[in-house]
């Protein structure tokens, strides 16, 4: 489908937040997926700011489907260490490029350091804001 897409966390804490670039996402919704890793990020997020928010319940709301994240996912995040090193990218960002590049799909998130290192990893980045 045309608006199959991966979500960073950034991605759904801006739409559960009601943050700039919400808007960007809510319409991709119903095509979007999450890896399990980031959807802990969008927890541990949540709770670090004080937010009281049922995370299994809103990413349900959300109807986003949530991948597994298997060994080959958890190799494949750890393979883009160096190429977006540059970019200062922490594990979980890596994780949701591994999971679009492996689905050839494009990486929704807030991060503009994902534009500097997207060529090299070969995976199409949307920026919400």
């Amino acid at each position: 489908m045309q608006n199959e897409c991966v979500l960073d966390a950034s991605a759904v804490l801006a739409v559960l937040l009601a943050e700039p670039g919400a808007d960007k996402v809510t319409g991709r919704l119903e095509d979007a997926c999450l890896c399990t890793v980031n959807a802990a990020e969008v927890g541990d997020k949540l709770s670090r700011i004080g937010e009281r928010i049922d995370i299994e319940q809103a990413l349900k709301e959300l109807e986003v489907e949530i991948i597994p994240t298997d060994f080959s996912l958890a190799l494949d995040a750890a393979a883009l260490f160096m190429p977006t090193r540059i970019a200062g990218l922490s594990l979980g960002d890596r994780f949701c490029l591994a999971l679009a590049k492996r689905l050839g799909r494009p990486a929704i998130t807030s991060d503009r350091h994902w534009m500097d290192i997207a060529d090299a990893v070969g995976v199409r980045v949307e920026l919400i804001r």
